[in-house]
């Protein structure tokens, strides 16, 4: 039941920031309450199925999605195990005039625990905040501070720090 839609203009390509989200495999490095992520298996390049495990407090939960790529321009994440009733997520990723992007970010969601809902529905605001703060965040790490990288600036940039 609870629902966040966003919409931030930041500095960097659309297809850098798709980049960044499409690599669910380092979210464990800078996102907030992500334990473990993996990829299950690759229907094709443009789709998989994904496992992320998050954890907040005494809380720990296990949940399987399969991510949709659409390169560069949107990525849909479809809930298919776990402990929510339902969970929709996209992004949408648009060039801006000045060579940033516009990203539309969309997250609506149930558990099936009754308590579960309740303890996670009061924080639920904050957290999404916190998560898209470390995209942008991961975002200026990888690509400079407040400037849009080409492709030979990324180049430039140690191997452990560039995306797959």
């Amino acid at each position: 039941m609870p629902t966040h839609a966003e919409q931030r203009i930041l500095p960097y390509s659309h297809e850098q920031m798709f980049d960044l989200v499409a690599d669910v495999e380092r979210y464990p490095e800078f996102l907030p309450w992500c334990l473990a992520c993996r990829i299950k298996r690759r229907e094709s390049p443009t789709e998989f199925t994904a496992d992320l495990i998050i954890g907040f407090k005494m809380v720990r939960e296990r949940f399987t999605s399969r991510v949709a790529l659409f390169h560069p321009a949107r990525i849909d994440v479809m809930y298919q195990e776990g402990p929510f009733r339902y969970l929709n997520n996209h992004w949408i990723f648009e060039p801006t005039p000045t060579g940033g992007c516009q990203i539309d970010f969309y997250i609506d969601f149930e558990f099936k625990s009754k308590t579960l809902q309740k303890v996670m529905g009061s924080l639920f605001n904050e957290a999404v905040q916190r998560m898209v703060n470390a995209f942008e965040h991961r975002a200026a790490r990888l690509y400079g501070e407040g400037m849009s990288a080409t492709s030979s600036q990324m180049a430039k940039a140690p191997p452990s720090e560039q995306l797959s």
